[in-house]
């Protein structure tokens, strides 16, 4: 009896110790080698997984900086200190990035929007432009409701007086979460060196317009005339803009503009207040 068991478990063994070379044999055939500095320049990341620089998250782009695909400085999130010590670990130059920043395409705010109806029902954008979109006279424009605000994980978008989202350039990284989270599409993510914007997206033409936005864009064509020529274009009774040709845009555009629909931002500008500007044009 003992000596069956002896041998059932001398058998056990064996083959426990030829899979087990087995499987040492083949991991070490088939083992992948990872540049180790992966790991380094990982653990320097700021680990937000936003995907502003074009990754999937801090580890892919760990592994497209040590595959110098892109350079430190395409984070967006990361500080210029914390770019010059990935740029120092990896021997690499820091590399410049443009800064891209999140644009909200409308400035129809609670004192310039007219309100059509009452919407009562869960607080959110989405749940209200399912609701004969939220009761807004525009149906195009911005609900108000911070799906944008709450979305945001770097708190850059806060809510004015007038219930419509301003983006904080200086804490926005662009990664594209308040894009994704507004159900009518009012935002975009656009270098800021784009300083000529059309903060509408109102379908309508002259009074119709009007009547639902004192800052709708009216088709008045004026912006074209006034813009260097190809610049901008009338589309759908709504300016837009070539930014291919950015280098001829100049605040000239938006001089004539009678609601102030388009604006020039300037350098790290968060939001124009087109109410204001007409009514400085207008006094």
């Amino acid at each position: 009896m003992l000596i069956e068991i002896l041998r059932s478990t001398a058998i056990v063994a064996g083959v426990g110790l030829v899979f087990g070379i087995l499987i040492t044999i083949a991991h070490m055939k088939l083992k992948v080698w990872e540049d180790p500095r992966i790991d380094a320049v990982a653990d320097m990341l700021p680990g937000s997984n936003c995907g502003a620089c074009g990754q999937a998250g801090c580890r892919a782009f760990a592994e497209a900086l040590i595959a110098g695909k892109v350079s430190p400085a395409t984070c967006s999130v990361m500080g210029p200190e914390d770019v010059e010590d990935v740029a120092a670990l990896l021997g690499v130059d820091a590399g410049e990035a443009q800064k891209r920043v999140a644009r909200l395409l409308c400035a129809g705010g609670t004192d310039v929007a007219i309100q059509q109806a009452q919407y009562r029902g869960l607080e959110t954008c989405k749940a209200a432009a399912a609701v004969a979109g939220g009761g807004k006279g525009c149906p195009w424009g911005c609900l108000g409701l911070n799906d944008c605000g709450e979305a945001c994980g770097f708190d850059a978008i806060v809510l004015n007086e007038h219930n419509i989202p301003v983006v904080l350039v200086e804490k926005c990284t662009a990664c594209g979460d308040c894009v994704d989270a507004c159900p009518l599409d009012l935002f975009t993510i656009m270098p800021v060196e784009q300083q000529l914007i059309v903060q509408c997206k109102n379908l309508l033409a002259g009074d119709d317009a009007e009547n639902v936005c004192k800052v709708a864009c009216n088709a008045c064509a004026r912006c074209v005339a006034d813009a260097a020529p190809g610049l901008i274009e009338m589309v759908n009774n709504l300016p837009v803009i070539d930014y291919e040709k950015n280098e001829l845009a100049s605040p000239e555009a938006v001089g004539r503009c009678p609601t102030g629909a388009i604006v020039w931002l300037e350098e790290g500008q968060q939001f124009a207040d087109t109410l204001e500007l007409v009514r400085s044009a207008k006094e």
